[in-house]
């Protein structure tokens, strides 16, 4: 079970979905707010912050919510000065991760990701050290109860790089600058599960047993933290180890 994709399976499958949606909004309200600082307020000509924006209407957040945090990065209304970031390092056996964070201290957001690398058999490296491992693509998830022939088809129709089997979902993957083209054109006639810019790995590290634990508690950790927006690891962890490591 490859990192990049599915670590939201495993989520799922640990019931903790509902749970997090607090920290979600959260995370989905400074992505929105900032996606409005640095671009265009109106969502059609800023594809990050429609992408935002779709994310959360995916999580049913509130249009109220929504708007207002578009209106905290054009500077309507008064707000929080959140700085955006990358932290490369390396997990258990050797797994590459990329954590992205968005912060107002950015000295606790260090001390904290830190702490959590070091307790999980993890360290920190410097800029660079893992992303060239990594490309940003879109990746759009189907369930595997369409047809993939009709999907494959469509997907490179309307611009799509590559369209995989992954057993238990179907999975198409863009270049960013297409992805939300893609994706319109696919939700017209499929049901997609999750729809997102990424960053897929281009190797993968195998790892089990106490490795395989530590890695999956680290990237619980990693997301529970209100600084962190997004992770991403190179992990590929059997079915058999994700079910004795979830219980």
């Amino acid at each position: 079970m490859a990192g990049h994709s599915k670590w939201a399976n495993i989520k799922h499958r640990k019931g903790a979905q509902d749970a997090r949606r607090g920290k979600i909004f959260t995370k989905l309200i400074k992505e929105i707010t900032i996606a409005a600082k640095l671009g265009d307020s109106d969502p059609n000509a800023n594809p990050r912050l429609r992408q935002a924006i779709d994310k959360a209407k995916n999580e049913n957040m509130p249009k109220d919510t929504i708007e207002r945090a578009i209106k905290k990065g054009s500077g309507e209304l008064d707000s929080v000065q959140y700085e955006e970031g990358v932290f490369e390092g390396y997990g258990p056996g050797g797994v590459a991760v990329i954590v992205e964070f968005m912060t107002d201290n950015r000295t606790r957001t260090v001390a904290d990701v830190r702490h959590i690398f070091s307790k999980h058999n993890g360290s920190l490296g410097v800029t660079g050290s893992v992303s060239f491992l990594f490309d940003r693509k879109g990746l759009i998830s189907f369930s595997t109860d369409q047809d993939f022939d009709a999907l494959f088809e469509a997907a490179l129709e309307a611009g799509a790089e590559d369209v995989k089997d992954e057993g238990d979902a179907y999975e198409v993957i863009t270049a960013p600058t297409d992805f939300i083209e893609v994706r319109d054109a696919l939700g017209a006639r499929f049901t997609w599960q999750s729809a997102e810019i990424t960053m897929i790995p281009q190797t993968m590290v195998a790892i089990e047993g106490k490795q395989a634990e530590q890695m999956l508690k680290m990237m619980e950790k990693l997301e529970d933290n209100d600084d962190v927006q997004n992770v991403y690891a190179n992990f590929d962890i059997s079915e058999e180890e994700i079910a004795k490591a979830i219980g």
